[in-house]
């Protein structure tokens, strides 16, 4: 009966090479990240120039820039890898507070920072030992109108008021703060009135600013154009609280008579008591052009 040799039927793996072990057809072997079978049986014949006994099943790329090995071009932690038209690229980490973006031809990211027209520029809440609540420097002329959310808790018998801050930092205590508007109460009988105060050295939404424990609520300032030291502040104010029994909503506009730059913002409590820690402000900004 005649006999049919088949050969190898499948390849066989021999690892990396080497040129002390003897080669038979079919066999298979790794060299610098490339493979290699063998097509004629041989020993001491190197991969990379015996085309006579070798043929190359898969090649190695070129480190970094195909993906095979980006150890070489990740250098640094926070770097992160894209494809710019000629292959793959290293693009270093940003620095704090930058965001990824596309670059202006809208081919490659970059970072950078994002121009808004609406942005928080501050926050701060009250650790509850302190009786008062600043943002310095909460307000610049990058922004021509500016938004205050505040909710205040005071305690049972303190008082709370809002005072203006300069570009120092100081408190501005002046009797320059002016307001009027509507107030409108309900408890077991509704209450209808008018409030204002002229000349003042603070802010309050109250006609009467006695300490209660319902002095302060809720409350949304709008301020225009705040930073800029050739016009006079002018605020609208929305405010509403409620202590259980009584319930208060107040709506009104005011302004700040002395032209000067206004650059931050502070909450502060009377009657020698401490702001409580549900007590926080937070300050947004628009741009119009």
């Amino acid at each position: 009966m005649a006999t049919v040799n088949l050969g190898a039927i499948k390849f066989n793996w021999k690892g990396a090479y080497s040129n002390s072990t003897a080669y038979a057809v079919d066999d298979v072997v790794s060299s610098g990240g490339s493979s290699y079978v063998c097509i004629q049986a041989h020993t001491n014949q190197p991969v990379g120039n015996a085309t006579a006994y070798w043929n190359i099943m898969s090649s190695a790329g070129t480190n970094g820039t195909n993906g095979t090995d980006v150890g070489t071009t990740l250098t640094t932690q926070g770097d992160i890898l894209f494809r710019d038209g000629s292959g793959l690229q290293r693009l270093p980490k940003g620095t704090a507070g930058q965001v990824l973006k596309m670059n202006s031809s809208a081919n490659a990211p970059e970072y950078g920072t994002v121009a808004s027209d609406f942005v928080r520029t501050a926050y701060a809440n009250a650790s509850g030992s302190s009786d008062t609540l600043a943002l310095n420097g909460c307000f610049s002329t990058t922004y021509k109108h500016y938004k205050v959310i505040i909710n205040f808790s005071p305690g049972t018998t303190t008082a709370g008021y809002v005072r203006f801050q300069n570009a120092s930092n100081a408190e501005l205590t002046g009797s320059h703060y002016q307001m009027s508007g509507k107030q409108v109460s309900n408890n077991s009988s509704p209450n209808d009135s008018t409030i204002g105060f002229w000349n003042s050295g603070y802010i309050s939404p109250q006609e009467n600013a006695e300490a209660a424990s319902d002095r302060f609520g809720a409350y949304e300032f709008d301020i225009f154009d705040p930073a800029n030291s050739a016009l006079k502040a002018r605020w609208l104010l929305r405010y509403t609280s409620f202590d259980g029994s009584v319930n208060r909503w107040v709506t009104c506009g005011g302004g700040y008579n002395n032209a000067e730059a206004i650059t931050g913002i502070r909450i502060y409590a009377a009657n020698g008591g401490n702001l409580q820690t549900k007590t926080w402000m937070a300050v947004y900004g628009f741009k119009y052009n």
